[in-house]
């Protein structure tokens, strides 16, 4: 076989899907149940995971939730911080930063958010897969419950997990919601269904997106729809610490075996046995001799338990999730073998080959500079940020107006947004020159909580103190005696000429 041939029957793996048969249809991965140190860890994590998830839409400050990001309405909070439009930019930043700190953990890390906090793995692999291990059985079982007919026993198993699966869906579809518009709306629409059609509508259709992706598209999520393990063959490096085979140790697969071997002892050429030809029938001229192999006995044990059915062996692929489970599978066929652990495990391409340690190449320096100017900015932002917006404009279709007292004045509209989750009374004060502001309509301003107002005021100015045709003004907002900002503005008068 030519080494052209070797490398090509090596490499296609690449030319399939597990997901996908040949003839183009579904392949069901049906993945063994993982049983090890890592699955615990992680099924321990999951539990704290949809501890946080089911918990924060019922936490509130100030009657207000603690997180919401609604877009429909443009109102976002986060941690208790209300965000309206006006703090866009805000968001914008934090998405630049969110997405820098995704590059640099992948470039160190590899894809390890995906098989520990991802949601789709969560709900996927710690609640609806261990629901169908529970009704249906381990892999086996469950290949053996597919292929039987549809019996009154396999009837009611599907009854059950179709009715469980929905039942999960719809609640975690609640849930979803309640990020969005918060958990009082949600129970609102709930103990008011007439009242709310439309989002009971828009309900069903999360819940039955939710149950067509864990009942049927399953892995399919991460493998074609997801972007990120696309991601990983331009951001990962030889550095990067990924699930990964040790290949030095594993190579070459297969079982231990022994060969029967003659020797001679010295000055026997030949012997009765063999007579000089190899082939040794004498016992007391035959040897057992041991024919060395790696350390990987190509039981199949890591493909078995792999959710995505990738052959971890054949290197980093798009469809690992860094979900560990090959590890626990391989580590506990290595203590049955009485062999050190390890021979799947966390660690790099260099480490494996070269056996060297992480290295803080340049681009992780490039990216982890990036990466604190952005959180720098967007700290500073956050920090600067005032609780009331104010967006001040001339009325559109007006200059000035010539009072009988000889004084000059100007129309002005204020917009304030309150980002606060209480009411603020306000007052205007000119700050750089002398005048008067008059209120149209009642004097005392207060602006709700988490709400929009308008206000439009005249500023009076005598007309020496104009100094032509756009004169600057500092006017300051006040709630009490304190200054919360200080707008500007352009006083429109007539032209002095000298």
């Amino acid at each position: 076989m030519s080494v052209v041939q070797d490398i090509n029957i090596k490499e296609s793996f690449r030319d399939s899907v597990a997901t996908i048969s040949r003839e183009g249809k579904r392949n069901f991965i049906r993945p063994k149940k993982p049983v090890g140190k890592l699955y615990n860890l992680r099924t321990w994590f999951s539990i704290f995971y949809l501890i946080v998830f089911f918990t924060l839409p019922f936490i509130k400050v100030n009657d207000a939730p603690l997180l919401m990001i609604n877009i429909l309405e443009r109102k976002f909070i986060l941690f208790g911080l209300i965000f309206w439009p006006q703090d866009f930019f805000i968001f914008g930043i934090g998405m630049v930063t969110f997405i820098v700190f995704v590059i640099l953990f992948t470039v160190v890390f590899g894809r390890i958010f995906c098989g520990w906090a991802c949601p789709q793995t969560i709900f996927m692999e710690m609640i609806f897969r261990k629901i169908e291990y529970w009704i249906d059985g381990d892999a086996a079982q469950q290949k053996q419950l597919g292929a039987m007919p549809w019996t009154a026993k396999k009837i009611r198993k599907r009854a059950v997990k179709f009715i469980l699966f929905f039942l999960l869906s719809f609640v975690i579809a609640n849930f979803f919601l309640a990020y969005l518009v918060s958990m009082d709306v949600v129970i609102g629409y709930i103990m008011h269904p007439a009242e709310s059609v439309g989002a009971l509508i828009s309900l069903l259709v999360f819940t039955t997106v939710f149950f067509f992706v864990y009942w049927w598209f399953r892995e399919q999520a991460c493998i074609v729809v997801c972007p990120y393990g696309r991601l990983q063959g331009v951001l990962l490096d030889k550095n990067s610490i990924v699930v990964a085979y040790d290949r030095m140790r594993g190579e070459p697969r297969g079982k231990q075996v022994k060969q029967k071997a003659h020797h001679h002892e010295d000055g026997h050429e030949k012997c009765t046995g063999c007579k000089g030809q190899g082939a040794c029938n004498s016992l007391a001229e035959l040897a057992v001799a041991e024919v060395k192999k790696g350390d990987c006995i190509d039981c199949l044990a890591c493909v078995r338990v792999c959710p995505t059915g990738i052959d971890i062996r054949n290197g980093t692929q798009l469809e690992c999730i860094n979900c560990t489970a090959c590890i626990d599978a391989c580590d506990a066929i290595m203590i049955g073998l009485n062999k050190p652990v390890g021979l799947i495990r966390y660690a790099s391409e260099n480490s494996i080959t070269e056996g060297v340690q992480l290295k803080f190449s340049a681009r992780i320096k490039a990216y982890t500079a990036v990466l604190t100017l952005l959180v720098s900015l967007l700290v500073f932002l956050l920090v600067s940020r005032t609780d009331l917006d104010a967006r001040l404009m001339r009325t559109a279709g007006m200059t000035y107006t010539s009072l009988p007292d000889g004084g000059i004045e100007n129309l002005y509209s204020l917009k304030l947004a309150n980002k606060t989750h209480k009411d603020i009374a306000i007052s205007l004060k000119l700050e750089n020159i002398n005048g008067e502001i008059v209120t149209v309509g009642s004097s005392n301003l207060v602006v709700k909580h988490e709400d929009y107002s308008n206000l439009q005021f005249f500023v009076k100015l005598k007309r020496s103190d104009v100094k032509g045709w756009k004169t600057p003004l500092q006017i300051g907002l006040y709630e009490g005696d304190k200054k919360i900002k200080t707008i500007s503005a352009k006083f429109i008068g007539p032209e002095v000429y000298e």
